[in-house]
């Protein structure tokens, strides 16, 4: 098997580590952090294709230059679910998530003030990746429980059996390797 996976994300091309997730399967490992001519292209094809909405979120850390970028482009505002609890955060909200590229269950955290503002808004869930659809679950739990309003679920890729979701936006498949 290579040692890289090459692909065209948003008309770039992109070189991606192939990773072992176990003796069966390996995974193709898609990271945006510090690549930002791929970060504004994906938010540009992406806010394409999604629908209107109010604010964006996602979960703590991956997402984070995506829901930036998006956010800039549309001058939106973005929150970031947590995966620990800030000095700064008051009665925050959680949920716990065990996601493919995690070795231990996690927990995300919003709070209080910020579920409180997304009460009542069109809220898009965006993501570097969905996988097994976790991470995506527990963002949904979240807004839920602060009353928003999923209006899209979208990321970069779809990973595996997540090309098949009708209920998710994205940008490209990324195939499983098999060994």
């Amino acid at each position: 098997m290579d040692k890289f996976y090459t692909m065209k994300i948003a008309g770039l091309e992109r070189s991606l580590p192939i990773c072992p997730l176990n003796e069966k399967v390996s995974i193709a490992g898609f990271v945006m952090f510090s690549d930002v001519e791929l970060t504004v292209a994906c938010a540009e094809e992406l806010i394409k294709k999604c629908p209107e909405h109010d604010i964006i979120i996602t979960a703590e850390s991956k997402g984070i230059p995506l829901a930036y970028e998006m956010a800039r482009q549309l001058g939106n505002r973005y929150i970031v679910a947590r995966k620990m609890t800030k000095l700064y955060m008051q009665s925050p909200i959680h949920v716990d998530v065990k996601s493919i590229t995690t070795e231990k269950m996690q927990t995300l955290y919003l709070d209080s003030g910020e579920a409180e503002f997304l009460r009542g808004k069109r809220v898009l869930i965006i993501d570097d990746v969905i996988s097994t659809g976790e991470s995506l679950n527990a963002l949904e739990t979240l807004v839920n429980a602060a009353g928003g309003n999923i209006v899209g679920k979208a990321a970069v890729l779809a990973e595996g059996d997540a090309a098949d979701r009708k209920d998710i936006i994205f940008l490209e498949k990324l195939p499983l390797f098999f060994a």
